[in-house]
């Protein structure tokens, strides 16, 4: 009996050591993995979940159907937001950025401007008086009167010249001293005079930015002539410039 009890004891005493020790290995601070499961940090609090740096601003106005139109490459968009689906009254903002990345920042306007006599569409066909909305390239200019300075190639022509009245009685004379082509059913790269129609004569053409005669247009968008020629300066292709339009709610969506 002393025997066996002895042994016991030793038992014991050898079970309790192999307790300690392993409570000396495992009950410091939490393992690694511990702190990962946990998401504390080493002083036993609660760890932050890293957050993904948020989005440069966008462009105020413009949704994200809208926004996403807009490719790494375009640095510059002229953004003309009308007042309603059927108004001919917009507003007219020109946006620039640095890089892709970078935040858009406004350098012209906003200012006042006129667009089609019945607003706007998304399936815009000759002579239905709406300006078509979407984004367009802006990237050939021209005009009655020399080049201001533009960067973008500019041809000045005498065929510029308009007469007549428009919807209100008021005088259409220098309406096209200068324009820059929105590129809607149209070849890129050539004077805004070009009459090649890609879609087929029935979708319209001749859509431009040109000088304001104090009136709707026909698809047009149109600024007075000083802010054309502040925008004709500011336009530079190096930055692929587009043209953003069309009534505040689609350009929201």
């Amino acid at each position: 009996m002393p025997v066996r009890q002895g042994a016991a004891r030793l038992l014991l005493r050898t079970l309790c050591a192999a307790l300690v020790l392993t409570g000396c290995a495992g009950g410091g601070s939490p393992s690694d993995d511990a702190r990962a499961r946990t998401g504390t940090d080493d002083s036993g609090r609660h760890a932050a979940t890293p957050r993904p740096a948020p989005p440069p601003p966008g462009i105020p106005g413009l949704g994200t159907a809208t926004a996403a139109s807009l490719g790494d490459a375009n640095r510059q968009a002229l953004v003309v937001t009308g007042e309603g689906p059927d108004s001919s009254v917009s507003s007219v903002v020109l946006w620039e950025r640095d890089t892709a990345d970078a935040p858009w920042r406004a350098v012209l306007g906003p200012w006042p401007a006129h667009n089609a006599l019945r607003g706007w569409t998304r399936d815009h066909v000759a002579d239905d008086l709406r300006s078509p909305i979407g984004v367009f390239g802006l990237g050939d200019a021209g005009g009655r009167l020399p080049d201001p300075g533009t960067l973008l190639p500019y041809d000045e022509d005498p065929a510029f010249a308009v007469s007549g009245t428009g919807f209100l009685g008021e005088p259409l004379a220098g309406s096209f001293d200068y324009v820059v082509a929105i590129d809607w059913n149209r070849v890129t790269g050539t004077t805004p005079l070009d009459k090649e129609r890609p879609l087929g004569e029935g979708r319209g053409g001749g859509v431009w930015i040109h000088v304001d005669h104090q009136g709707p247009t026909r698809a047009c968008v149109s600024l007075a002539a000083e802010h054309m020629r502040e925008l004709l300066l500011a336009l530079d292709p190096d930055s692929v410039p587009v043209v953003v339009m069309g009534p505040a709610a689609e350009l929201g969506r």
